[in-house]
């Protein structure tokens, strides 16, 4: 991968390295294995909240049901893992062998149709993008070919996270209902409740955030990228240019929805299970909420509003168990209130603009700071 400035600019390259930094060396040397397979957890929503940056930033399409898709991603893994662990399962304990336990206790007696393929890792694989894909495509197509958008759109998302939590609940027998698919060891072989595979899965984690980090930004530069923020801004004058909007909506949310669906295969790795809990209205909205205080224009600070929401909502839930609800609102409220471009639009406003202003300084000894403008945090000139 190149890096140039062509491809980031300085702020970008410095949130890029910083944040590589941080992922790479900082948190791995300070934390312990606990601490760290945390940390893997609330990174595995940033892939949401990126998804949402070019959903909802960039394209103005709002999704209040991108649970659906993690949870599908969440899913396709956990049936994978499941399967693998009930083929060495203790076959005293079931009248059934073969099949996943959840199974057996509802009276199964043959693994469904619909299981079958994920006895392979390569189908599972495939799956895991295509399954989301496939279901964003059919959800965008009939609703922004009939140019269903705005607050409609996201009140459909929302209903159809909801449809679907009911529907994973209600069938016990074939998804493991309120308890979700649970249980699970092993992931061709080898055992993913050690500190050693935990530790393994947090760098593979961090460097699939890094290459959706780069085909974000490289979607962004593109005339693709382009037009969808035209797009967001005017959207008849891009159909009266003769774009097909409907389209460019389709893509924005399908490509959302894999890289939801990455995110939620890798939580099923960190935390070795996965439930209708991480798919309905209640995640979904809080996945909007990561992005909203990170920045929803910013793809670097859609990552670091996922970290800061959610060290927030741990370290609160520890000290405060009956407050830290409140906390969190109070802080989302906050942020959005003071900072409507969320953590990225802080240091775009002011931090960014005394970065340039110390540096031209630097450069010429006769420049002098403006005291007013630097007070403020007014842009460079």
């Amino acid at each position: 991968m190149i890096i140039n400035s062509r491809f980031f600019n300085r702020s970008e390259l410095i949130g890029f390295l910083t944040l590589a930094l941080l992922l790479f060396v900082i948190l791995p040397l300070s934390l312990d294995v606990f601490r760290l397979n945390l940390v893997a957890k609330y990174l595995t929503y940033a892939f949401v909240a990126i998804g949402l940056v070019m959903c909802w930033g960039y394209g103005g399409i709002l999704s209040l049901g991108q649970g659906v898709f993690f949870g599908l991603g969440g899913y396709c893994m956990a049936m994978y893992l499941k399967l693998e662990a009930s083929s060495v399962a203790n076959t005293k304990i079931q009248s059934t062998p073969g099949i996943p336990d959840f199974m057996d206790w509802n009276q199964l007696t043959q693994l469904p149709f619909f299981w079958k393929p994920f006895h392979s890792l390569p189908i599972t694989l495939a799956a895991i993008i295509l399954v989301p894909a496939f279901f964003s495509f059919v959800i965008g197509a009939a609703m922004f070919k009939r140019r269903v958008g705005g607050v409609y759109f996201a009140i459909i998302t929302q209903a159809i996270a909801a449809i679907l939590t009911i529907l994973i609940v209600g069938q016990q027998g074939y998804t493991g209902g309120i308890n979700g698919i649970t249980d699970l060891r092993t992931l061709h072989g080898w055992d993913i409740r050690t500190d050693h595979a935990k530790f393994i899965l947090y760098f593979v984690e961090v460097i699939l955030l890094f290459a959706c980090i780069v085909a974000a930004q490289f979607i962004r530069l593109t005339k693709l990228g382009r037009i969808l923020v035209a797009m967001r801004e005017q959207e008849d004058r891009v159909r009266f240019s003769g774009y097909s909007v409907a389209n460019f909506k389709i893509f924005a949310f399908c490509a959302a929805a894999v890289f939801a669906a990455i995110g939620g295969a890798l939580f099923t790795l960190e935390v070795g299970f996965m439930s209708p809990s991480f798919v309905g209205i209640v995640p979904s909205i809080e996945m909007v909420i990561y992005t909203a205080v990170g920045g929803r224009l910013s793809i670097f600070g859609a990552v670091y509003g996922t970290l800061l929401v959610n060290f927030a909502k741990t370290a609160l839930s520890e000290s405060f168990p009956q407050l830290w609800l409140f906390g969190l609102g109070a802080l989302f409220i906050g942020v959005v209130l003071a900072f409507p471009n969320g953590l990225a639009g802080i240091w775009q406003d002011y931090i960014q603009p005394r970065i340039d202003r110390l540096m031209a300084a630097r450069k010429n000894p006769t420049f002098k700071l403006p005291d007013n403008s630097v007070a403020n945090g007014a842009p460079a000139e």
